[in-house]
């Protein structure tokens, strides 16, 4: 059974840090992109960062500056690494892969919450 299992997130003060981790696990034959979304109450989930198999990565424009995602190919892990946190960036956080298994699909986690506390 392929899955994604991420972990990481917590409550944390405005201007603090966390790190989101997120592995892989089953039957895969192979991993394209990574990324992470998170989607905030009454709001639709949204793209925070993606990284794809040659370590090319895309951030929004609200996470430039402040967020670093970074993969390790060997262990089928994606991690984000976030920085100067803001309260507008408490959300559950999701973590997304297109995998090979052996046709190629998007899968989902079950999210990790971040909160921020002014």
């Amino acid at each position: 059974q392929v899955q994604l299992v991420e972990s990481g997130g917590g409550l944390v003060q405005a201007g603090g840090s966390l790190r989101l981790s997120c592995k892989a696990s089953g039957r895969i034959f192979s991993i394209d992109a990574m990324g992470w979304y998170r989607q905030a109450p009454g709001k639709q989930r949204e793209l925070v960062a993606t990284i794809d198999s040659a370590s090319n990565t895309n951030y929004a424009d609200s996470v430039k500056g402040r967020f670093t995602i970074s993969r390790d190919i060997a262990k089928n892990t994606v991690l984000l690494q976030m920085n100067s946190l803001q309260p507008d960036d408490s959300a559950v956080y999701y973590c997304d892969a297109y995998m090979r298994v052996p046709t190629f699909q998007h899968y989902w986690g079950q999210g990790t919450q971040v909160t921020v506390s002014s």
